[in-house]
């Protein structure tokens, strides 16, 4: 396998299955709605819904179930980075090497663009239902109809359900939201080790794993293999919020899209700050071995994702 060419294919096929999924009508609304296209549209890596792609792949999904939540959790995140980089959190003006959100529409459309990405996400997801009724649809209603196609469907919409809960679940307080808010209250505090581990997991790592978890749930994966896909999105996460320190430190505005040092412009403890750039790596090292442990166990269909592993955590941008 050619991995960066598989990585742009599956690259091209997230674009895709977003713009598609993206609101196209607009009135009154016009403004918000160029500004939420704005910002998802600036490009990234893509990681979240390639990571759920191939985690639904590798679960031995292979229908088009899985691409609203592909489009819903870059919705999501997308939302997430608009609030980031607002004044009153971040206060940054660069994203993706383009001007942020609020330099170019302003605070108040900056949030309510944030605010419809989160909502229009939670639209997007549910247009799974509907995947499954035209599936299903032919059937539907026939006297003949087979018990186990019955069984199928009433499988596949237990699955859809307990997807959205995990696409509502991981975003909040008691995820995401919950790390952002760590984050927020303890900047300028001398952090201890708990502190930082908890706003990793769920600033950063929170909707890794949601991703990993809604492929392998939606692909009908065994318990057993969700909770290996759990334990390689925790360290994927981990590992990938270390990286992100590290390359604060050492990368350049033109390799990372957005200004360099901010955590120490913002007064933020990180991973760096506590253990050094040396201690740095040979943790995201250790946290990336263990997670390619883990997926080697799948067989040779988890390649990509472990040589995805790799790159996420020795990128330089």
């Amino acid at each position: 396998m050619d991995f960066e060419q598989e990585l742009q294919k599956k690259t091209e096929m997230v674009e895709h299955i977003i713009k598609e999924y993206m609101p196209r009508d607009a009135a009154f609304q016009k403004t918000v709605v160029e500004a939420m296209e704005y910002t998802m549209s600036a490009g990234g890596k893509r990681i979240r819904p390639v990571l759920m792609m191939s985690s639904y792949e590798l679960s031995g999904g292979r229908d088009k179930l899985i691409e609203p939540f592909m489009a819903a959790i870059e919705m999501i995140h997308t939302y997430s980075l608009i609030h980031d980089d607002l004044p009153a959190l971040d206060n940054d003006d660069y994203r993706r090497g383009r001007k942020t959100a609020h330099i170019v529409y302003g605070e108040a459309m900056a949030i309510l663009a944030g605010d419809s990405l989160l909502n229009y996400a939670y639209e997007t997801a549910v247009k799974a239902f509907d995947l499954l009724e035209s599936k299903y649809a032919a059937s539907a209603g026939l006297p003949d109809r087979g018990s186990e196609e019955l069984r199928n469907e009433l499988r596949e919409r237990k699955q859809v359900e307990q997807a959205l809960a995990i696409l509502a679940a991981k975003p909040g307080i008691y995820g995401m939201i919950g790390g952002q808010v760590a984050d927020v209250e303890l900047t300028g505090s001398v952090l201890n080790e708990e502190q930082l581990t908890f706003i990793y997991e769920n600033k950063t790592g929170a909707l890794i794993e949601a991703s990993m978890l809604i492929g392998g749930i939606l692909a009908g994966a065994e318990e057993s293999a969700i909770e290996k896909l759990q334990k390689v999105a925790y360290n994927i996460g981990m590992a990938f919020q270390i990286q992100d320190d590290i390359l604060d430190e050492t990368a350049t505005f033109e390799e990372l899209g957005k200004p360099i040092h901010s955590d120490e412009k913002n007064e933020k403890v990180t991973y760096v700050t506590l253990h050094g750039i040396d201690a740095s790596k040979k943790e995201a090292e250790r946290l990336s071995k263990e997670a390619v442990s883990l997926l080697n166990s799948f067989g040779p269909d988890a390649e990509f994702l472990t040589e995805l592993t790799g790159y996420l955590i020795h990128r330089k941008n």
